[in-house]
């Protein structure tokens, strides 16, 4: 994958800076320059904190700082309502706009990771774009490039996306991979609603596996070519917390062996390779997990169970996280939200 990591950090991000902005150093610039780094990590809800607790879980051993301070914030507005429910594309952005300078004013942060298909698509967006801001790296160029890999030399394969409403609905990856060759009808989107809440709620529950199970059954039933070969990438970061139950659900279906790619690590992987060479025996990390709203006790029970695994810190941080109302500002007109 030699082509994907050949650009630098901020190749990445969904927006060129405007001709009087002034671009930012780079992370892969200011580590060399500095001992210890705060790494923000920010989600539309919690399937983020995946991102966090792989990075958590890789970077001790990498050495590139003698310290990362890992923040993840989830950018959630609202209990009552989320970035999917908003009508408007103006409030979306608004709104992340405000969390993203929250982030920004707090934690002084050296790299903002979008850990969040959702908002990657709202980013360009804010103000935080058009004004280029701490270095900033959206999920959703990863994904397309990490399809565009998997489908090379495959002329008949398909793609089928599974992400957000918002996600689907802006045609992101589609454009992406349109864009690097990809005959448009060979990607096919499928909007997952509700799906990232009952994950929440229950990774292995009837709910998770019943929705999973008809989205993959939707999605095969839109593809033009019933026979050809197929690729599922999951474009939210929820889905990759149940990524056996997308493979039991194709084989279900009647399609073993369908690749599934998950996107996730891929932002790890940048980070290590930006960070440059080991300059300490270990990097130390602490990891701190922030949200506006309330985050109920058997979401954090399930969600930290699936986050042990991979890291106790990152899973003890969301057990002990700060509830903070104030964060940020959240006004929706009433009748600009999709009730639930």
């Amino acid at each position: 994958m030699a082509l994907l990591f050949s650009f630098s950090l901020f190749s990445f991000s969904p927006f060129s800076l405007p001709a009087n902005a002034e671009k930012p150093a780079a992370f892969a610039g200011l580590v060399q320059s500095k001992k210890d780094v705060t790494i923000v990590v920010t989600d539309s809800g919690l399937g983020g904190l995946s991102v966090s607790a792989d990075l958590a879980a890789r970077l001790p051993a990498s050495g590139i700082v003698r310290s990362a301070r890992i923040v993840f914030v989830n950018a959630e507005p609202d209990a009552a309502f989320g970035y999917n429910d908003m009508k408007l594309e103006a409030d979306k952005a608004r709104v992340f706009d405000a969390s993203l300078s929250a982030m920004e004013t707090r934690y002084r942060p050296d790299l903002i990771l979008i850990a969040c298909n959702t908002l990657s698509v709202v980013y360009p967006g804010t103000a935080h774009a058009r004004k280029g801001g701490t270095e900033t790296v959206e999920i959703v160029g990863l994904g397309a490039d990490l399809i565009a890999k998997e489908l090379e030399g495959g002329r008949d394969a398909t793609a089928l996306v599974f992400a957000t409403k918002t996600t689907i609905e802006s045609g992101a990856h589609r454009k992406r991979l349109v864009g690097k060759g990809v005959p448009a009808d060979h990607v096919v989107g499928e909007a997952c609603p509700r799906l990232a809440g009952a994950i929440e709620r229950g990774a292995a529950s009837e709910e998770t596996v019943a929705y999973v199970r008809k989205f993959v059954a939707e999605a095969l039933e839109k593809r033009p070519d019933k026979t050809g070969p197929l690729v599922a990438s999951l474009n939210c970061t929820h889905f990759g917390y149940v990524k056996p139950l997308w493979e039991q659900a194709f084989a279900a279906a009647g399609y073993p062996g369908v690749k599934v790619l998950d996107p996730n690590p891929l932002m790890t992987d940048l980070v290590l390779r930006e960070g440059g060479p080991k300059r300490f025996p270990k990097t130390a990390v602490t990891v701190e997990v922030v949200s506006k709203v309330p985050i109920d006790e058997a979401t954090r029970a399930n969600l930290g169970g699936l986050l042990r695994v991979v890291s106790p810190l990152t899973a003890d941080a969301l057990g002990s996280y700060r509830h903070e109302p104030g964060l940020f500002q959240a006004k929706v007109d009433p009748a600009a939200v999709i009730a639930r």
